[in-house]
Parts: C-alpha cells; sequence; structure tokens
C-alpha cells in the first residue's frame, strides 16, 4: 500500500462492498437485478455530480484525457461487468458467482503483464494470489457438480473479464477533470448502460418492479455507500496503487460479505468461511510479505517509525 490511509481506505472499501452482496440480495426480492443496477449507479452518479458541483469542481470533460477513462471505466467497471454478472446470476448460485469473481486477482496479473508490463508481481505473490483464491471458494463453497453446467458460468466469467479490462486500462494519468468528476461520469455511463439492458431484457423493467419501503431503503444504501462511496475509492485507489493491487480486493470483499450476512440476514457462518478467512490472510501476507518483513524490522530493531507500507 502507498500510504496508511491507502489502507484504510482499501480496508473500508471492502468491507462496504462485502455489505453490498447481502442488500443486494434483499433488495432484489422486490426488484429485477438489472434494473436494480441501473437505479444504483443513477442515483450514484447524481449524488457524486450533486457534490462535484457543490464544491465547484469542474464537471465538463476536455478531449481523450477524460473521456478515455469515463469510457472505458464506465463501459467495463460499471456497464458490463453489473449488466453480465446479473445476467449470469439468474442461472448460477452466489456461491458460484463469488467463486468465478475472486478469478479477478487471478487473470488481472496476467492481463496487466501484457499491456502495463511495468507493474509485476514475483512468484511469491503468484503463490498468495492462489491461496487467496482457495479461501475465496471455501467460503464460497460452490457445488463442484453444477459450476460448469450453464450459460451462466461463462455469463460471469465473462463479467469478471469485463472487470479486469476496466481495471487495467482504465488509467488517470493525462485526465484534467478532478477525480470526483471523472468517478461522477463514469458512473453515469454506467448507469445509462445498464438502464439501456434493462429496457431490452424481458421482466427487467420498471413493470416487474413491486417497490417498498425496506427495499427501497436498500436501494438508497446501494447507491450511497457501496455505489457513491465504493467506486469513488476504488478508482482513486486504482490510479495510486494499480490494477494488481486493486485486483486483491476481491479476496478481501467475501470475509465481510459473509460476516454482515450473519449479523444482518442471519446468514450461517459455516465451518469452511473460518478457513477461507485464514487463507485469505496467508495469502495476502505472501503478496505482501516484503512489505511485512520491513515492518516487522522496524517494530523489533526500533530503527525508525514503522513504514507506512
Amino acid at each position: 500500500m502507498a500510504s496508511r490511509r491507502d489502507a484504510l481506505l482499501y480496508l473500508a472499501l471492502a468491507a462496504v462492498w462485502g455489505t453490498a452482496f447481502p442488500a443486494t440480495k434483499a433488495a432484489l426480492a422486490d426488484f429485477p437485478p438489472v434494473l436494480l443496477g441501473g437505479l444504483r449507479f443513477t442515483l450514484a452518479a447524481v449524488l457524486l455530480f450533486a457534490v462535484a458541483a457543490a464544491t465547484g469542481r469542474s464537471l465538463r470533460p476536455r478531449g481523450p484525457g477524460d473521456w478515455t477513462p469515463i469510457l472505458v471505466g464506465g463501459v467495463f467497471n460499471i456497464g458490463a461487468h453489473h449488466a453480465l454478472l446479473f445476467a449470469g446470476q439468474d442461472y448460477v448460485t452466489s456461491a458460484v458467482a463469488s467463486t468465478l469473481l475472486g478469478l479477478v486477482p487471478v487473470l488481472t496479473p496476467a492481463v496487466t503483464a501484457v499491456f502495463r508490463p511495468d507493474e509485476s508481481i514475483s512468484a511469491r505473490g503468484v503463490a498468495g494470489v492462489l491461496l487467496g483464491f482457495l479461501g475465496v471458494v471455501l467460503i464460497a463453497n460452490p457445488d463442484p457438480d453444477n459450476l460448469l453446467r450453464d450459460v451462466g458460468v461463462w455469463l460471469v466469467l465473462a463479467s469478471a473479464v469485463a472487470w479486469v479490462a476496466g481495471a487495467v486500462f482504465t488509467r488517470e494519468d493525462a485526465a484534467a477533470l478532478p477525480g470526483l468528476s471523472l468517478q461522477a461520469w463514469m458512473l453515469a455511463v454506467g448507469a445509462l448502460a445498464l438502464d439501456a439492458v434493462s429496457l431490452l431484457l424481458p421482466g427487467q423493467g420498471l413493470a416487474a418492479a413491486t417497490p417498498t419501503t425496506e427495499s427501497l431503503l436498500w436501494v438508497g444504501y446501494l447507491a450511497v455507500i457501496p455505489g457513491a462511496f465504493g467506486f469513488l475509492v476504488y478508482f482513486r485507489l486504482l490510479h495510486r496503487l494499480g490494477p494488481i493491487e486493486m485486483g486483491l480486493i476481491e479476496y478481501v470483499i467475501p470475509p465481510f460479505a459473509a460476516v454482515f450476512g450473519w449479523l444482518v440476514l442471519d446468514e450461517s457462518l459455516a465451518p469452511s468461511t473460518v478457513y477461507g478467512f485464514a487463507a485469505i490472510l496467508a495469502g495476502f501476507l505472501l503478496v505482501k510479505w516484503r512489505h511485512v518483513q520491513r515492518y516487522l524490522r522496524q517494530r523489533i530493531d526500533g530503527t525508525g517509525p514503522p513504514s507506512a507500507d
């Protein structure tokens, strides 16, 4: 991590995105999935635009430096990823979807090595990534007999690929707009894509929604916390930490999702969930081993304040 603040933001992002899974499950009782995604990101975009305008930030994109990350992040990370994921979840269980999304940290280093060779991961880091994936599998506990039997698997895999593409190719180095405005535009582009898909897919339009006070509150929560706040933090950290480091967040999310589901929705925590937590923690220690060593050496030797890493 670049700083202690980034580390705290990273954990906060994993926590709020972890709550999004059970919150989405609660909201889906009254909203079709693609419509829910469109509403969530439309509200989130409106909120970020309002904050950007109220704080005097520029809102007008000025050339390829702004439009490229807006379109790439909006189309891939928001629109395509969520449309494919929601469509896939009509066919597969949440456990299978979680496991397949756990491939994001595995795919990201391979794609990054080709298109962004300035970033790399060590052999120890690769072992940590694979150990983290094992942890996700233990927490999700999918049924292997049903893992590759239907189109839903390929839709969720495509959503993972879309996420990786967005992470690797969304670069803000040449952007003139402030970060908050860029993220507002990204969410707006993604929301428009999801709204268009909801109109085209049968059973995904407004006519299929039966909103209640509780489900509307969940939609508001998803828009503000995992939506506006979550993606604002994600794209800020992606700019500072790079796609490989941010891909690993898919391993930190499942423990928070499991605990939140247990606390709020009375979902059970199986013993395999605890083992999954341990595997993910061990995987992270392997990935960040150089920083862990430096921190422990400074603490033991008293050579200075602990590293921000």
